[in-house]
């Protein structure tokens, strides 16, 4: 980690506006969580941490392709991190199968995600976030199990499993 941090472009170069909404929200969430190590993280940075997959997902709103994780077969009890920060944000007891092909929770931990309106595919939808680093996670529907009716489809390379110690 550099000890000052570096623009990643000129704003003359090219305007916020140009950007994704998920890198500018990344960008704007690194700028108020200077708590965390990965606030001050160039672009340069977060490349060397994170594999292709992760960045493309984590940095840059991608999606991994459907039935890709291996987090969709995990049923140990534990906790789901961020990959970017290890911010703790899903429980393994909110975990079910939803047969979407990510990983699939009913409910984020206390202040654990943030949510935002999504319009860039043919239906808007709501894209969930890391409230630490900004970090794209996947999305929010509105079809799950249980009293809450939710589904956070998540995308498997965002997440680290941590199991639980016995």
């Amino acid at each position: 980690m550099t000890s000052q941090r570096k623009p990643l472009i000129a704003a003359e170069q090219a305007p916020m506006a140009f950007f994704s909404p998920t890198y500018r929200r990344a960008v704007e969430a690194s700028q108020h969580h200077a708590a965390h190590p990965g606030a001050t993280w160039s672009e340069d940075d977060w490349r060397s941490r994170l594999s292709p997959m992760q960045y493309a997902v984590l940095r840059r709103g991608a999606t991994e392709p459907a039935g890709s994780s291996p987090l969709l077969r995990e049923r140990r009890a534990g906790l789901f991190v961020c990959a970017g920060c290890a911010r703790p944000l899903f429980s393994s007891a909110a975990k079910f199968d939803s047969d979407s092909g990510w990983p699939s929770f009913s409910a984020a931990l206390d202040h654990a995600v943030d949510e935002e309106s999504d319009h860039s595919g043919d239906e808007t939808r709501i894209e969930v976030h890391c409230h630490r680093c900004g970090s794209h996670l996947g999305h929010v529907f509105n079809d799950g199990p249980g009293p809450g009716g939710l589904r956070y489809c998540i995308n498997g390379t965002a997440l680290t499993f941590l199991p639980e110690r016995r």
